[in-house]
């Protein structure tokens, strides 16, 4: 059975992005950027939520047209071949041979989770992984913490109910930033 994993970056107070949506903050370092592109290969789908898909279809397509940043010009590639599923209720298509699911999220997720294959890696967002983290989909949340204060803005885990992690795994990057690998707790 695959793994579903959410891959977030957030800042030491919580958010995954500032009061006005900024996501100026991460800094993808060598050493966090071979991570990431390591993790993203070993995944057989791309699952987003609507806000972040519409932010990644707008910018991964052109990458290279936009930036000379190492890491873009890494990560652009494997974007681009890697099928992506976005997760919307609204959403009727998606460009780039993106699948929509989301009608009936739990036997949607549970069917693709039960395919063969590599992880299903939810990237970003907090409202996509807030509804997976609910019907109990999510297997493992890879957390990177920045070190910078936001002061506000939109919560990695916006339910306020509380949920027990087991660490399973850390890991600094760059000197900068530290990897959190969590699993829910047993029962």
């Amino acid at each position: 059975m695959r793994k579903l994993v959410h891959w977030v970056h957030q800042s030491v107070d919580g958010f995954i992005e500032g009061p006005n949506g900024e996501f100026d903050w991460p800094v993808m370092g060598p050493e966090l950027s071979a991570y990431s592109i390591e993790l993203t290969g070993r995944a057989d789908a791309f699952l987003y939520g609507r806000r972040v898909w519409d932010l990644m279809s707008h910018y991964w397509p052109r990458a290279e047209q936009l930036s000379q940043d190492p890491h873009n010009l890494a990560f652009a590639p494997v974007w681009r071949r890697t099928p992506k599923i976005v997760i919307s209720r609204t959403l009727e298509r998606a460009e780039y041979d993106a699948r929509v699911i989301g009608r009936d999220l739990a036997a949607e997720i549970t069917e693709l989770k039960g395919r063969p294959g590599g992880d299903l890696l939810l990237t970003g967002g907090s409202g996509a992984a807030a509804a997976l983290t609910r019907l109990g989909l999510v297997d493992e949340y890879q957390v990177v913490v920045h070190p910078v204060v936001l002061g506000g803005g939109t919560p990695v885990f916006p339910d306020r109910e509380r949920l027990d992690l087991r660490l399973v795994g850390t890991r600094t990057f760059d000197g900068r930033s530290v990897l959190l690998r969590c699993r829910r707790a047993a029962g």
